[in-house]
């Protein structure tokens, strides 16, 4: 078992270099540090990280001992990263013993020269812990490096998380486990399954309980693995085995409330065995499964204005501060609106050339559905307002009037319209049509807490057929594992988007309040 999110980073595509930040260094001077031992090691011991080279790499760092060049941190860690790498690998044995006695072997010698660890070299130590078979060690490597005042990240937790978990140690995996929440490190899909399938093989009902739920805050759709995990348990005996008959509805009811709706907290509920199918959810949210009706869970107000703050800081970090807050200034005078429209992401939908029907389409249809039969704002660029197909007489008309109905925002030169179209929707509260997966590195900045929950609820999508074009909108209820009133559970997978091809659900029910249908499903 292993976690991309757990392994170390290679030291050398991340290291600072040697030169002062405060005091940019002349030509001369970083020609001088260019050539001198140090440096010119550090470049070698790079590159033999960079291809995976231990062999090279001890054998630099044996005659550097013996010509007397001073080791640096980084030094020391590109090579504990090489000797963990090889005493990790299950090709060759010789390679990984290799690896095991001389990464100690480096990491005293680094005590014996006096060179502070940082956290990089605990982790390293951390992996090469649990390649002896000793994820204590590895756990002490991180107690060790809190206690000598350095915050461990993710990364660090792994090698002892997934070494406990791997000896089937439960007790030491919640340790690990209760030590990162205490540090405030949050554990992803990764560490969370890890957790999961040890408290399964464990038979701990209640663990499995609580990482179903931290499943649901971290991840909300689970990953193909995860959900075989999730129906090896709903169709174990322990499973079968574990839960109440009676319960008090009237706790299970405020626990819904206090929590948002789609959970209630109040531990496994019903018995006897389950049946666990695959299913999908028809439009209303209606599970084709067993006939349950899943739930739009709120999103807190306080959360949507802190979300717009956030989103309005990083903006003026990214663009031209002037340009962004010239363009807050009008939304405050010319919003708030009911939905927002991608101008750019529209105008190309199934075509290489901008079209403006295609977005005067959109926004005909946005204006006969919203209650105010207000025009929605368009976020364009402005070389699509002034320039090409816009220049057309009656295009420019059209543009015109939308402009001077405040409906049009024309972004300015170098801008990133993503920014503007998404904090309008974001502070207006309203719609927002695009078909932009908001995926990339711009949208991963905003954080996994709020705004994939914000998107489901607001973003509509579009799909272009012979009949025209069609606008999608969010559905009803929230795309996140839900555990029902009565004790059922569906659970969302990573296969299917909703709208080309249906989300396919895993809906866990007891066999007893199972329709007999369920099972058709399934095959």
């Amino acid at each position: 078992m292993s976690s991309s999110s757990s392994t170390q980073d290679d030291p050398s595509l991340n290291s600072s270099s040697f030169a002062s930040k405060s005091k940019p260094l002349s030509k001369k001077s970083r020609k001088a540090l260019n050539e001198t031992p140090e440096y010119i090691l550090r470049g070698k011991l790079d590159l033999c990280s960079k291809h995976g080279n231990l062999k090279d790499a001890l054998h630099l760092y044996n005659s550097a001992r013996i010509d007397g060049i001073t080791l640096s941190v980084h030094h020391y860690n590109v090579l504990l990263y090489l000797c963990a790498l090889s005493a990790s690998e299950s090709g060759s044995v010789s390679s990984s013993i290799e690896g095991l006695e001389k990464g100690f072997e480096i990491f005293r010698q680094m005590g014996v020269d006096k060179v502070d660890p940082n956290e990089a070299t605990f982790t390293s130590m951390a992996r090469l812990a649990v390649a002896k078979k000793d994820p204590e060690m590895a756990f002490d490597l991180v107690k060790e490096m809190k206690a000598s005042g350095i915050s461990p990240k993710l990364r660090s937790y792994g090698p002892a998380l997934f070494g406990f978990c791997e000896k089937g140690d439960a007790d030491g995996a919640y340790k690990v486990d209760a030590h990162m929440l205490e540090c405030g490190v949050v554990p992803e899909e990764l560490e969370l399954r890890a957790l999961l399938k040890v408290s399964v093989d464990a038979r701990r009902g209640d663990k499995v309980y609580e990482m179903l739920h931290r499943l649901r805050t971290v991840v909300r759709q689970v990953s193909e693995e995860t959900a075989r995990l999730m129906v090896d348990w709903f169709e174990s005996e322990t499973a079968s085995g574990i839960g109440v008959e009676n319960w008090d509805m009237g706790k299970v009811k405020e626990g819904v409330v206090k929590g948002g709706g789609g959970w209630h907290g109040q531990g496994w509920l019903g018995s006897g065995k389950w049946s666990v199918v695959k299913a999908e959810m028809d439009k209303k949210g209606v599970c084709c499964g067993c006939g349950e009706k899943l739930v739009c869970i709120d999103i807190d107000p306080k959360e949507t204005e802190s979300f717009a703050t956030s989103l309005s800081s990083l903006a003026c970090e990214k663009e031209k501060r002037v340009n962004f807050l010239q363009f807050q200034e009008w939304l405050k005078t010319h919003g708030p609106f009911d939905a927002v429209v991608d101008g750019a992401n529209v105008g190309l939908i199934n075509t290489h050339n901008f079209s403006f029907r295609q977005l005067i389409n959109v926004v005909n249809q946005l204006q006969n559905i919203s209650p105010s039969k207000k025009l929605p704002l368009i976020i364009l660029h402005r070389s699509r307002v002034y320039g090409g197909p816009a220049k057309n007489p009656n295009t420019k008309r059209l543009l015109e009037s939308w402009m001077k109905a405040g409906a049009l925002y024309a972004t300015p030169q170098g801008s990133n319209d993503d920014w503007y179209w998404l904090y309008a929707a974001v502070s207006s509260k309203c719609l927002l049509v695009t078909n932009d997966e908001m995926r990339d590195h711009l949208f991963q900045l905003l954080g996994n807490s709020i705004f994939p929950r914000w998107k489901e609820k607001h973003q509509v999508r579009m799909t272009v057929s012979r009949s025209g074009l069609a606008l999608h909108m969010p559905p009803p209820y929230s795309i996140v594992i839900q555990e029902s009133e009565t004790g059922s559970w569906h659970i969302p997978t990573v296969i299917g988007d909703d709208l080309e091809t249906p989300r396919q659900w895993l809906c866990a029910t007891r066999a007893t309040k199972t329709r007999s249908k369920i099972r058709t499903r399934a095959q």
